[in-house]
């Protein structure tokens, strides 16, 4: 039934595609008293037509036979989910990322190597190696600027627990496992292994009408080192707010990351855009504005999602 709507979309489209090229051309060879298309008309014809790209965007995405119900989510590039929402077996993707934020006494440069995929229905798993560099400002020298480090190992897996197509929304839990490592200048002298960090988190995505995406993100770390022996508590709550272009998978948003850690606060606010190259590449960018430059300055973060085609 839904392949049969879809198609019915398709139809649609292609129909008003033709008309509203058709009548502009019309409109040339009339005189103007007889000009049958008024302005108001071809507006309302292209508000049609973006609304038939956007249904038939997310039938692509949502109404596959056979599978599972999925509802079409715009993800934060920021904090990144493991694997889309609701995923589905066989989806897999390669991230790529670069930025570098500043620390006042030295700029820090971030980069990782990521790979996402869904080996079950609704269950997404990923593998991730983040490291770092650092630059010093001689200018500035408040503090030490700390040694270039690969940042550790990270797992994670996501399970989507509930998907509803009826109320475009989508549930899950997760968890994230990071094996910590030293920097490179003590490796030398120690154990490289540093500690452990645990990061259970939530998330609650909705999506209003075609274009606008909200999304909750809420986690819990806890960062155990072994030098001295003691773990230390961060809690996060990271909103969203997208929209996504008509019938393509561009958006514009902006994350709001708050962080909670000894009875403080902090928040940074990262205006983001998402932009198609081709069918299975994106490119992502954010860039990030504390209320606050006590942990961190401004930044900026690029991602290069490519996704390669499905496996069944």
């Amino acid at each position: 039934m839904k392949h049969k709507q879809t198609m019915q979309n398709y139809f649609v489209l292609l129909i008003a595609w033709i008309a509203f090229a058709v009548m502009p051309l019309k409109a040339q060879v009339l005189p103007d008293s007889q000009m049958p298309v008024s302005e108001e008309t071809l507006d309302s014809t292209r508000k049609a037509l973006n609304a038939v790209a956007d249904t038939l965007y997310i039938s692509e995405v949502e109404d596959v036979k056979g599978l599972p119900d999925k509802v079409l989510h715009a993800e934060p590039l920021y904090i990144d989910l493991i694997r889309d929402l609701g995923a589905r077996k066989g989806e897999h993707e390669w991230n790529l990322g670069w930025g570098m934020t500043d620390r006042t006494s030295y700029t820090r440069y971030e980069g990782l190597i990521e790979y996402e995929f869904a080996p079950v229905h609704r269950l997404g798993l990923e593998i991730e190696v983040p490291f770092s560099f650092y630059r010093n400002n001689p200018e500035i020298n408040l503090q030490p600027t700390p040694f270039n480090r690969i940042n550790g190992l990270k797992l994670a897996a996501q399970y989507s627990f509930f998907v509803s197509e009826k109320y475009k929304t989508t549930m899950a839990i997760g968890y994230i496992h990071e094996f910590e490592v030293h920097d490179f200048q003590k490796m030398r002298r120690r154990n490289p292994y540093k500690g452990n960090l645990y990061n259970p988190f939530f998330i609650v995505a909705k999506r209003f009408g075609n274009n606008f995406h909200t999304l909750i993100y809420a986690d819990t770390k806890f960062l155990q080192t072994f030098e001295d022996r003691r773990t230390v508590t961060e809690q996060g709550i990271n909103t969203s707010l997208h929209y996504m272009i008509s019938g393509t998978r561009n958006f514009v948003g902006v994350e709001l990351n708050k962080d909670f850690y000894e009875r403080q606060f902090d928040m940074v606010i990262r205006p983001q855009l998402r932009l198609g190259v081709t069918d299975n590449l994106l490119l992502g960018i954010v860039s990030g504005v504390p209320i606050s430059r006590k942990r961190e300055g401004m930044s900026v973060f690029m991602r290069m999602i490519y996704e390669p085609k499905h496996r069944k």
